[in-house]
């Protein structure tokens, strides 16, 4: 089924054209993953097929009655919003109901009007919606639902977002950037979201695993055009080099026939018949068809300065922020050929860690070394203060107007900037109008620049486009010096990393080998401690003991189901109730409180249901083997 068809569509900024002429559909099922270098209008895509920004030209047709949910890159919020009013900020009927629902209890309104929302909740599933909506915050590290909003950290705003648009009961789900400021096992248990959801999806996203996993269709926004192939990003990645390989064969077909044409015309060629003329029209269209197959290489050869023996040694540092104790006692002597990945859910303390390691942060105990012959490369998560009216050009040479590369060789910070895809035409522009990852990539080229012999990077992948990580990982696998990196990348984690640190209750534990490998031994310290966590009762006192109900779950099985009808038929009678007491407000009011009491007791019972079934499942499967 055909949920957006797009034709012809196209978007400029000034004199750059972003998309010219776009022609695609999208299907439901349709899994599809949106790619390109920082700069080239994805993101800008993304909007015109949300609605929040109007096309120069071309139609956007959905089909009827089709619904989007969209998440962009840089969310807009409600700072004195609650979290869960922030979630139903979405235009669709069931939240319109549980926001007047929710207004009408907090503003007192008379008993009609919440009689008749109550109906609305139980006739569209609202209460349900909320019950997901809680789920999923929850999942995303958002568990106080009640906090204003205007108080919580640029991440969490982003889960926020994230969850108002995955809650939204929509065809077409675009998301732009949707795995930034999500540590790993979330970004795990999103993936396992999208894959069973239903309808389209659209996303823009760098994180190569994801994108392996979760989409069906790659398209490739490069100068204006959009590229389309089936298949998730590795078969992407084989099937555009084989792209580029046939343009290469065609324009160099090209070319041979061009040299020909071009000194034919050398020689005085003269449109006197019409055999003549049509050979000068074929020759201005051979040299009107020029292939660019100039690939934007980011060649990253930079020098740097010598590196003693004695390079970052911590001893016994600890470190807290009130009550919170991020790690205690860490000892760690940093070695010349270390590649360590920082591990740990948000808030645990990674960033911290990283930037005690780097002289940033003060430890509240124990003894940080800094060799003398360091010089740190500290690449942070958030982009630092930039002045918007700032040339790009002016921001690089502040960090020097020449640098000396691993062969000698002294390149000029224009030279270097066209190394990282910043072309002169584009080095006089003022930072604002770059894109959040051209602002990226050039904070990046200003690092680098100093040649700095430590690198420290914090979350380096976000806003990165897939070209430059690629180009970035072959430069940090290169570097002479020691890498850590706190990284959500499990790709980049796998490629670069030989150590782990994991942070977590307080401590900093220590996995050799990548990323794949840490997870490997994770996931079985996980099954373990889940085995341990199990209640007693629960647990077969030997492994040959079967598994069966104590006498009291037996018991309790066999009457549930009864018990479950039986509260249901309650809240049916107390709802009737309700409607005859609409002009009685006290007893409309107890009324009120008494179903929310049977509600709550028939899901902690549904909860008990749920366990006792799954338990019954297990018994009969032993029973059959």
């Amino acid at each position: 089924m055909v949920l957006m068809t797009v034709e012809n569509l196209s978007k400029s900024y000034v004199e750059k054209t972003l998309v010219e002429n776009v022609t695609f559909g999208i299907n439901e099922g349709d899994k599809i993953g949106l790619v390109g270098i920082n700069g080239t209008g994805k993101s800008t895509l993304l909007k015109l097929l949300a609605g929040v920004e109007e096309r120069d030209s071309g139609t956007i047709t959905k089909g009827r009655d089709v619904t989007i949910s969209y998440l962009p890159q840089n969310p807009e919020f409600d700072q004195d919003s609650t979290v869960l009013d922030q979630v139903f900020q979405g235009h669709w009927p069931s939240m319109r109901i549980l926001r007047e629902y929710r207004k009408a209890l907090e503003g007192g309104s008379d008993q009609k009007e919440i009689i008749r929302l109550t109906g609305l909740m139980d006739t569209h599933g609202v209460w349900a919606l909320e019950a997901d909506a809680k789920t999923i915050l929850t999942k995303l590290q958002i568990t106080d639902f009640s906090t204003r909003v205007g108080d919580l950290s640029g991440g969490q705003r982003k889960r926020i977002a994230l969850a108002a648009a995955l809650i939204g009961p929509s065809d077409i789900l675009i998301l732009d950037e949707p795995t930034n400021h999500l540590d790993n096992q979330t970004i795990e248990w999103l993936e396992e979201r999208l894959l069973q959801r239903k309808g389209a999806l659209l996303m823009v996203t760098h994180d190569r695993y994801f994108l392996d996993r979760v989409t069906n269709q790659i398209m490739e926004l490069e100068g204006g055009s959009l590229y389309s192939y089936k298949g998730n990003f590795s078969h992407f990645m084989e099937m555009k080099l084989q792209r580029e390989e046939n343009q290469k064969t065609m324009e160099d077909k090209r070319k041979s026939l061009y040299k020909k044409e071009l000194q034919w015309m050398r020689q005085g060629a003269k449109a006197r018949t019409t055999k003549q003329k049509a050979r000068i029209q074929r020759f201005n269209a051979l040299e009107e068809s020029a292939l660019d197959l100039s690939t934007a290489d980011m060649q990253i050869s930079v020098g740097t300065t010598r590196l003693g023996k004695k390079i970052i040694e911590l001893k016994e540092v600890s470190k807290s922020y009130g009550d919170i104790r991020l790690f205690e006692n860490f000892t760690y002597t940093l070695l010349r050929d270390d590649r360590i990945g920082i591990l740990g859910e948000n808030g645990t303390g990674k960033t911290t860690l990283l930037k005690v390691m780097g002289g940033l942060l003060e430890p509240d105990s124990g003894e940080l070394q800094i060799g003398e012959t360091v010089k740190i490369g500290f690449f942070q998560q958030e982009t630092p203060f930039i002045d918007g009216d700032q040339r790009a050009i002016e921001y690089i040479r502040d960090g020097g107007e020449f640098i000396t590369t691993g062969d000698g060789t002294k390149i000029s910070a224009s030279s270097m900037m066209e190394r990282f895809l910043f072309p002169p035409d584009q080095q006089y522009t003022p930072l604002e109008k770059l894109s959040g990852g051209e602002k990226r990539r050039l904070y990046l080229l200003r690092v680098l620049m100093e040649s700095p012999n430590v690198l420290l990077l914090d979350e380096p992948t976000n806003d990165l486009d897939i070209q430059t990580l690629q180009i970035l990982e072959d430069y940090l696998e290169e570097f002479p010096g020691p890498v850590i990196v706190v990284s959500h990348d499990r790709y980049l984690l796998d490629k670069i990393s030989e150590k782990v640190f994991l942070l977590r209750d307080g401590e900093v534990r220590g996995f050799t080998g990548n990323y794949d490998f840490f997870r490997a031994i994770w996931k079985e310290e996980e099954k373990k401690e889940l085995k341990e966590e199990q209640p007693k009762r629960e647990r077969s006192s030997s492994r040959n003991k079967a598994l069966k109900f104590s006498f009291n779950e037996a018991r309790e099985w066999e009457t549930i189901e009864d018990e479950l009808e039986e509260l249901q038929e309650k809240i049916d009678q107390v709802d009737g109730e309700m409607h005859q007491a609409a002009s009685q407000y006290t007893r409309l009011q107890e009324l009120m409180e008494k179903k929310e009491e049977l509600l709550e007791e028939q899901e902690k019972m549904m909860e008990r249901w749920l366990y006792l079934s799954e338990k019954a499942e297990m018994i009969e499967k032993e029973k059959d083997s």
